[in-house]
């Protein structure tokens, strides 16, 4: 499916900032604000907003970094990790979830939306994704090796919808005590499903980092639509 892309301009009480939107040709669809990993709204997360709206959705990715600078979009080698932390570091998490609230009105008053919303968020995003599902501002959430996670569990009693979380078996950032510590928290809560990749690493989805995990990541994205297609409300 051919896809069309473009960067729009969302208003927020600080000011416009951006966001990347990809829409499938001459098809509406439901709804996904993808949220970016540390390194911005870069050419990864740009291709992954384009291969979710060949999937048939609308898809939105807000510039969350706009404060410190618009558009920045950073490479995986060393200058880019040290940046890439340092504007997670500078981010206000409250902040940066009234800018996806704003990104979830201006996708819903797009003429393609029709149907849901959901969130998808990598690394950080996946952490702010989860969030945004306790906040319940979405109908369904996915995070892929969401960072901090564990460190947000008073929030695990606030998830009411539908919530996917991806992990990799071998990720050096997100140990396995902390996703078995996440599981135990949420056990209870049948919303919620996790998924561990075997000998995948951080980053697993992300073909521009030597991290990256082909398997992992086809199997992933597979179980995100499958998951999508059970759980996302159905348009008019």
């Amino acid at each position: 499916m051919s896809v069309t892309t473009q960067w729009i301009e969302i208003d927020s009480a600080e000011g416009k900032f951006g966001a990347y939107l990809a829409i499938p040709h001459t098809l509406n669809g439901p709804g996904i604000v993808l949220i970016q990993e540390i390194f911005g709204v870069n050419e990864h997360i740009r291709s992954v907003a384009e291969q979710y709206a060949a999937d048939g959705y609308v898809v939105l990715a807000p510039d969350l970094f706009w404060r410190e600078g618009k558009r920045i979009e950073l490479s995986y080698d060393q200058a880019g990790w040290t940046r890439a932390v340092e504007l997670m570091n500078a981010t206000d998490i409250v902040k940066a979830q009234k800018d996806i609230e704003l990104t979830i009105d201006a996708l819903k008053a797009l003429p393609n939306h029709d149907g849901g919303v959901a969130s998808i968020g990598y690394c950080f995003g996946g952490l702010l994704s989860y969030l945004t599902a306790a906040n319940g501002l979405v109908d369904v959430a996915i995070a892929y090796y969401g960072g901090g996670i564990q460190n947000q569990l008073d929030r695990a009693d606030d998830i009411q919808v539908p919530l996917l979380l991806q992990f990799g078996e071998k990720d050096s950032h997100i140990s396995l005590d902390n996703v078995e510590l996440i599981a135990q928290r949420l056990d209870d809560n049948d919303n919620v499903e996790i998924i561990v990749y075997p000998d995948a690493e951080h980053g697993f989805n992300c073909s521009h980092r030597d991290s990256y995990n082909q398997r992992a990541a086809a199997e992933a994205h597979g179980n995100t639509l499958i998951f999508l297609g059970m759980e996302m409300p159905n348009g008019d």
